[in-house]
């Protein structure tokens, strides 16, 4: 990477109202403008990234010119080193959103080769400081990289003075007397509990996608429509059940009931899907993408006798979900969940 041309393979600039983010896919690339930047794999912009974020906002307003960076994989290092698949709180695509979102201006998302991972430290901080002009950066105590992990906060503080860059180092952010991480995130959301992982996370646990058609059961047969998406293979999903959510479309939002499952009562052999009523709302969304938020678990996932038997069941899941809005004090827009740093 070092010394080397801009040379944006695959790129994007993303716009979120007023603030414009660089997306980069490329493990070659250069930035002009002096950086403050940020490591890690980011799975789930959670709380636990507050300090990191929050030095970074604090950087760019003291130094007029500075562009917040962050520097992650295409996949866990994890999934290349072991093999191993993982379920990821948000998708590569949600990650950019909520980058873009969080003020970041250049989010890298490089690939991870061979090449990289077996990239000694040493090597691996002259090029990122070299290629993106960095000035400053901002790691947890337990940021790794390069060769075996051999690399971490010490090492960089060491080079500092070499490469002319300020180091900061942040602590755990803790809950309960334990680390938050996208690990404790994960076993709330396994367990089904939605309002601790949302707390965690500093917003609404969600799943992104576009609306498909599905069987049509739910408004021709049992009389209460609803909207059908299949989330992206490798997204974490919670525990098969039905939810209070909200649903954001085109920048309204719309409450509801969620099932989360294969629908069993309505035949085997169902894709894993997220079919949600919208109270009150009866317009057409096929084809069009929506983020369903959740946050509460009802009940879990079952198979009735026969549909009459669903469809009361249904129908007690509605009121509990109108009941739930009008006694919560959430908000229309599903709480008070945020991306709070920047």
């Amino acid at each position: 990477m070092a010394g080397a041309p801009a040379r944006f393979g695959k790129q994007g600039i993303l716009q979120d109202k007023d603030r414009t983010m660089e997306y980069i896919k490329q493990s070659i690339f250069t930035i002009k403008e002096p950086t403050v930047l940020s490591f890690g794999k980011f799975d789930g912009l959670h709380r636990g990234h507050e300090l990191l974020m929050g030095y970074m906002a604090g950087r760019k307003k003291e130094q007029e010119g500075l562009k917040a960076v962050v520097f992650t994989f295409d996949i866990p290092p994890k999934e290349q080193v072991a093999g191993a698949k993982a379920k990821v709180l948000t998708t590569n695509q949600e990650k950019v959103k909520l980058f873009a979102g969080a003020g970041i201006d250049y989010l890298i998302e490089c690939p991870f080769t061979r090449e990289i991972m077996c990239m000694e430290p040493e090597a691996f901080i002259a090029d990122t400081v070299t290629s993106l002009n960095v000035k400053y950066m901002v790691v947890g105590t337990d940021f790794r990289f390069g060769h075996k992990r051999r690399g971490d906060y010490r090492m960089l503080e060491a080079f500092a003075p070499q490469y002319g860059y300020e180091v900061k180092v942040v602590e755990k952010m803790q809950e309960d007397g334990r680390d938050i991480s996208s690990t404790f995130v994960r076993e709330e959301i396994a367990a089904g509990n939605m309002e601790k992982a949302n707390w965690l996370l500093g917003y609404e646990f969600f799943v992104e996608g576009k609306i498909l058609h599905g069987k049509k059961m739910g408004k021709s047969v049992l009389g209460i429509p609803t909207i059908n998406l299949l989330p992206p293979e490798d997204k974490l999903l919670p525990p098969y059940g039905v939810y209070v959510t909200v649903t954001e479309h085109q920048g309204r939002q719309y409450q509801g009931i969620t099932n989360v499952g294969c629908k069993p009562t309505v035949g085997g052999g169902n894709p894993i899907g997220v079919e949600t009523h919208l109270f009150g709302v009866s317009e057409d969304m096929y084809g069009e993408e929506v983020k369903v938020k959740f946050l509460s678990r009802v009940r879990e996932e079952r198979k009735f006798e026969n549909l009459d038997a669903l469809k009361a069941q249904m129908e007690q899941d509605i009121h509990y979900g109108r009941e739930y809005f009008g006694t919560s004090g959430e908000t229309p827009a599903g709480g008070k969940g945020r991306i709070p740093w920047i």
